[in-house]
């Protein structure tokens, strides 16, 4: 196998990746365990790398890959990879956003309907002998207007479940057109911002949409809100939706990611923003976990085997 085309996989996937890319006579390397040293000592012989999120794939560890062809994201985002630096030396990159979309869809609308029905902060009570009804009143979500931004794979699997519960969408998506289905109505900003009650995210993280979700984007809203972000952390200021809130623009948030998700190394000011989150009955916080599933960890390896076959032959 020496003279084998090698590629190199730093994070967790199933198993069915390692041995259909053997099967097709790639010499694989499996080190989940492996950390940015060991990669960027390494990384030279490699054809093809396989990551989640561990590492940030930048600059100065592309600038050791002599061989590099392609870059395989197992998951949705892009974040972490230099595309900038893969496009000037033609390296291909792409993800699996599509193989964990249903387990994102499935996983926005638990927490909306626990945010609706008060189902966290009910439970937190009944556990501690407290058995409050009227205090625990919850909304219906029928007759509301949710607001969806980004309407790709995750943003259309939102829409898709929403339809069984007597609401109007609206989708906003910069870099689509005529995308209205039978799910979704295509709107512009201001359409949802007038309109809607419930606010949905699902756009990847970028220059343009980092803090996106700030004082001047959240006081536009004619309504108060319930903000939901299974996207990337720092979409969403965290300082000013702390703020927002206090103040009763938004009424109830739900985050599968944060700003900072390494809750051991919070500097000050973060820990501020974390501690009014979690003091908070009005917020649901899970720790990204909306696209990890026992079906997505799979799908997610089916899809990525079957790009890398098709680009390489």
């Amino acid at each position: 196998m020496s003279g084998s085309k090698q590629v190199l996989i730093i994070d967790d996937v199933h198993e069915l990746l390692i041995k259909g890319l053997t099967h097709k006579g790639w010499l694989v390397h499996y080190r989940p365990e492996w950390g940015r040293d060991d990669l960027i000592s390494q990384i030279e012989q490699m054809e093809g790398l396989v990551v989640r999120t561990k590492t940030d794939i930048d600059h100065h560890v592309l600038s050791h890959a002599k061989k590099l062809k392609w870059i395989a994201r197992a998951g949705a985002g892009l974040d972490n990879i230099d595309t900038a630096y893969c496009n000037q030396h033609q390296i291909a990159f792409f993800n699996a956003g599509e193989a964990n979309a249903d387990a994102v869809g499935e996983q926005t609308m638990a927490m909306l309907l626990s945010l609706l029905a008060n189902v966290v902060k009910a439970d937190a009570e009944v556990r501690q002998g407290i058995w409050d009804r009227l205090g625990n009143t919850g909304e219906e979500l029928s007759g509301k207007t949710v607001g969806i931004i980004g309407y790709g794979n995750t943003g259309k699997a939102v829409a898709r479940r929403l339809a069984c519960f007597n609401v109007k969408v609206l989708a906003y998506d910069k870099y689509l057109q005529h995308y209205t289905d039978a799910f979704a109505t295509e709107s512009t900003m201001k359409d949802i911002f007038e309109n809607a009650d419930v606010l949905s995210l699902h756009i990847p993280l970028t220059a343009e949409t980092k803090h996106m979700v700030n004082d001047g984007f959240i006081c536009q809203f004619k309504k108060p809100i319930i903000l939901l972000n299974l996207s990337r952390g720092k979409i969403v200021h965290l300082q000013h939706l702390c703020k927002a809130m206090e103040s009763g623009h938004v009424k109830k948030a739900a985050l599968d990611v944060l700003e900072n998700e390494n809750l051991n190394a919070l500097i000050s000011e973060e820990k501020d923003w974390y501690n009014k989150l979690i003091g908070s009955n009005k917020v649901i916080l899970t720790p990204h976990i909306g696209g990890w599933t026992v079906e997505s960890y799979r799908k997610i390896s089916e899809v990525l085997l079957q790009k890398i076959k098709e680009l390489t032959g």
